[in-house]
């Protein structure tokens, strides 16, 4: 636990997705780690994604083949980690010859099926709409399309699994926690943490800090870190809707808009459907973002050019947007600049390393992971080779990565458990689901019904070990119900977590200890 003068390796900024995937890494390689996040964890950029695990098709459009390559590779690995969590997906995209030629299509998903290594998902086809089900909600004119493969994920429980195993391996994660200021001495970090609402203080030391804090990165070294870095990043605004479910298939669509850029309607939340996503410039505050009248016009229209059945601005039933922070490179077309990521190791002279991530995407957080300890391997003395590409994440240990085998026993040994609710738990929570149910032998065994599908025996789970204190925190980052739950729900939430933590210290340890 972080007390007063405690001494890490490896002190790392940031609780998104990057972050803890380099925390998980670390404290696998035998290093001894901090994480901290000023907010709960996934609470921007890694919560407001299109939720997708794939290579980037549209990238090799930018002869990103390198990025591709890599991504492709990473989407077979995470599949494997967490086969609860992510899910297999077939995309449809609708033939549009005055954007892109029948042969372009080809070539690209000859070359988005070979280049990274393929093994548990199938390849792209070319098939007939006029009589594919995937062509009944499409306008008459939609004829030929191409289907290839990638894949769903819950982002923000990625991030919290991800950084689960990092705690489970022995790091500290302090949520609610501002990392204040930090300065090199005699071959450490001396930091200064601020916890909580009443900003208790804790000073520590670190062999190594990483930033990883997304768009904050430069902030970050401006501000706490008194450093000036050559490196940039450039701020761009993406945003989503949710609507009620478009189509009855289990098909997601890959839409070319007229400006050549691609917006994804995707099966979400069995009752909704995902649209997404813009790519706006953004100069604001990160974590103050918005998604402007403007954005939910452009989304609705690139979906009425394909779908029969016409969207408005008035079917939206959430819209969220966060801020991508990628590579500076000139570039005056948003869309074209890499989604790749670059990491830049400050030696200080000897005297204690920074290592700073710029850009990044979803699907490589564990590669970008694993190239981060490579780096820091020398100056913190470790040879200790790569491990996660073969470990699963919290609830992905099932036998041969079988999710349908592990959903069947588990309605099997809870029989008495609703099939909606055995569902849920199955996904969100895999082979960990046993911890949540522990003896239960009932629904009322679960506890008192919060509301709207969450029990008690949920909000205790997600309290003790994910890091939840807030209704938010549940509702949204930690699972969903968000969408359906009512705000006598979420009051209700509030209180229970509030009276929770105050007869256990729950969240406050968490926090500060």
């Amino acid at each position: 636990m972080a007390v007063e003068g405690a001494v890490y390796d490896l002190v790392v900024i940031g609780g998104g997705i990057n972050g803890a995937g380099i925390a998980r890494e670390a404290v696998g390689r035998g290093l001894s780690v901090l994480l901290c996040e000023q907010h709960d964890l996934a609470s921007h950029t890694s919560s407001a994604s299109t939720k997708l695990i794939h290579g980037g098709l549209r990238y090799l459009e930018h002869y990103e083949f390198g990025l591709v390559r890599k991504a492709l590779q990473e989407r077979e690995v995470l599949l494997r980690a967490a086969p609860h969590l992510i899910v297999p997906l077939r995309f449809v995209m609708p033939h549009a010859e005055h954007l892109r030629s029948a042969w372009l299509m080809r070539a690209g998903l000859f070359l988005y099926d070979r280049l990274g290594k393929r093994e548990l998902l199938p390849a792209s086809e070319t098939v007939d709409l006029r009589s594919h089900p995937a062509g009944a909600p499409l306008r008459a004119r939609s004829r030929k399309g191409y289907i290839y493969s990638d894949a769903f994920v819950d982002d923000s429980r990625l991030v919290v699994l991800t950084a689960l195993d990092a705690a489970l391996r022995g790091a500290d994660i302090l949520t609610r926690t501002r990392f204040a200021s930090a300065a090199r001495s005699a071959g450490y970090w001396e930091a200064t943490l601020r916890c909580g609402s009443d900003g208790t203080q804790r000073c520590i030391r670190a062999r190594c800090i990483v930033n990883a804090t997304g768009p904050w990165v430069t902030d970050v070294l401006r501000g706490p870190l008194q450093i000036e870095s050559k490196r940039q990043v450039r701020a761009a605004k993406g945003s989503h809707l949710v609507v009620p479910r478009l189509f009855d298939h289990d098909y997601a669509y890959t839409l070319q808009n007229d400006d050549r850029r691609i917006v994804f309607a995707i099966p979400y939340q069995s009752d909704y459907t995902l649209i997404g996503t813009t790519d706006v410039e953004y100069r604001g505050d990160p974590s103050d973002v918005s998604v402007s009248d403007e954005e939910v016009a452009y989304l609705c229209e690139a979906v009425n050019r394909y779908l029969a059945e016409p969207i408005a601005a008035t079917d939206v039933a959430w819209r969220y947007s966060g801020v991508r922070a990628l590579l500076e490179d000139e570039t005056d077309d948003l869309s074209a600049v890499s989604r790749d990521y670059e990491l830049e190791l400050d030696l200080g002279g000897g005297a204690a390393p920074l290592l700073s991530v710029f850009g990044g995407k979803i699907t490589t957080y564990r590669r970008l992971a694993e190239e981060a300890l490579t780096l820091l391997g020398g100056p913190l003395g470790t040879s200790t080779p790569p491990w996660s590409a073969a470990a699963p994440l919290p609830g992905g240990d099932m036998p041969g990565a079988d999710f349908g085998a592990f959903q069947a026993d588990l309605r099997r040994r809870y029989p008495w458990l609703p099939a909606g609710l055995a569902r849920r738990y199955a996904r969100a929570y895999g082979t960990r689901a046993e911890k949540l149910l522990a003896d239960a032998r009932s629904v009322a065994d679960l506890g008192e019904e919060i509301g709207d599908g969450l029990f008690e025996a949920e909000a205790r789970y997600l309290a003790f070990y994910e890091w939840a204190l807030t209704a938010e925190d549940v509702l949204w980052r930690r699972s969903k119900l968000g969408l359906r739950a009512s705000p006598d729900t979420a009051r209700r939430l509030d209180a229970w977590l509030s009276s929770y933590r105050g007869a256990t210290g729950a969240g406050r340890a968490l926090q500060c200890a």
